[in-house]
């Protein structure tokens, strides 16, 4: 989720369940809520360190706790000798919950998160939402900013009220939040069940995943693997929605070769390995010997906007690897 939308669902949340915490405590729960996407910095340290740490190590749950903890301290140290000052345990609920959330939130996204980090490597993913959902952001922008405008008109006729402003409109927008995921839910089932139903060039689906796509809560993005290829179809499920299994994009998997074989079994490609939901490798003879390049197939239609990794294997004309590195993308079109 981008980090505004992840910032004001942290706001929604504090206000909703501590709605007379102080601002600095309120800025704690924010910064406890986005910090996790610290991981994207990592792109400047190169692919390998994309590839190891985006949505691994700062989005697992021990992480959120640890993040809650440090964020805590430092409210607590700013508040120190201020009057009326939140007790500790409430602004590290504010901030448990915020960080919490940030975890839930992409969980619920397309790319998947390290979520057990330390205890298990595997990454999860309900690919329900795209990274950059609008509808989102506009049920947590009514939340967080229609609750001030209106007061703001009720004060100026004269009509005060004591109850903590925002709070009302912050369960309406986690509610709302909840109730959109919720069918989203529904409408990812259909997506697979559609998908399960039919078959791709004569051959049943092995594996298949249906991607939440950021335009339209029925639009969806269907990645097929079959045994002999890899299918990038659209999919509609609204009423009279159309899905055609002979359609879109058609990647044919390479036959097993010795390149193919020594390349897999790289570092480099193991490392990538661990990481793809959907691999897709390619071979091509060079003077030289051969170059293996693997890519993630999901991610293909992204590629233009989102950081994305490969992996490029060279050998000889003997099957022995020469070079292997974690490259951009873009860098081996």
């Amino acid at each position: 989720m981008d980090v505004v939308s992840h910032g004001l669902a942290s706001y929604a949340l504090a206000r909703a369940v501590f709605p007379r915490i102080s601002r600095v405590a309120m800025a704690g729960a924010v910064v406890a809520g986005i910090v996790a996407d610290v991981d994207v910095s990592s792109a400047r340290f190169g692919p390998a360190a994309f590839l190891q740490w985006y949505r691994t190590y700062t989005h697992s749950a021990v992480a959120a706790v640890a993040f809650a903890v440090v964020v805590s301290l430092v409210v607590l140290l700013l508040l120190r000798g201020r009057q009326n000052k939140d007790a500790f345990a409430t602004i590290l609920l504010a901030a448990l919950g915020a960080s919490l959330l940030h975890i839930a939130m992409d969980f619920c996204q397309n790319v998947p998160v390290q979520l057990l980090w330390p205890f298990r490597e595997q990454r999860y993913s309900a690919d329900l939402v795209a990274h950059f959902d609008l509808w989102i952001l506009l049920l947590l922008l009514a939340g967080a900013f229609l609750p001030q405008l209106f007061a703001l008109v009720t004060e100026e006729i004269g009509a005060k009220s004591k109850a903590p402003r925002g709070r009302i409109g912050a369960i309406l927008a986690l509610i709302a939040l909840m109730t959109y995921i919720g069918g989203r839910f529904v409408l990812h089932g259909n997506a697979l069940a559609m998908m399960e139903s039919r078959t791709y060039q004569r051959e049943s689906a092995r594996r298949i995943a249906a991607l939440a796509e950021s335009d339209s809560p029925l639009h969806w993005h269907g990645i097929v693997e079959t045994e002999r290829a890899l299918h990038d179809l659209e999919l509609s499920v609204g009423p009279g929605g159309s899905f055609d299994p002979e359609g879109g994009t058609v990647a044919y998997k390479p036959e097993s070769s010795p390149p193919l074989n020594a390349a897999e079994k790289t570092d480099a490609a193991l490392r990538f390995l661990q990481a793809a939901r959907f691999p897709k490798a390619t071979v091509e003879k060079t003077p030289t010997g051969y170059r293996v390049e693997i890519r993630e197939f999901s991610s293909q239609r992204e590629a233009h906007t989102a950081r994305s990794v490969m992996v490029v294997v060279e050998t000889d004309a003997n099957a022995n690897v020469t070079s292997q590195e974690i490259i951009w993308e873009t860098q081996g079109k």
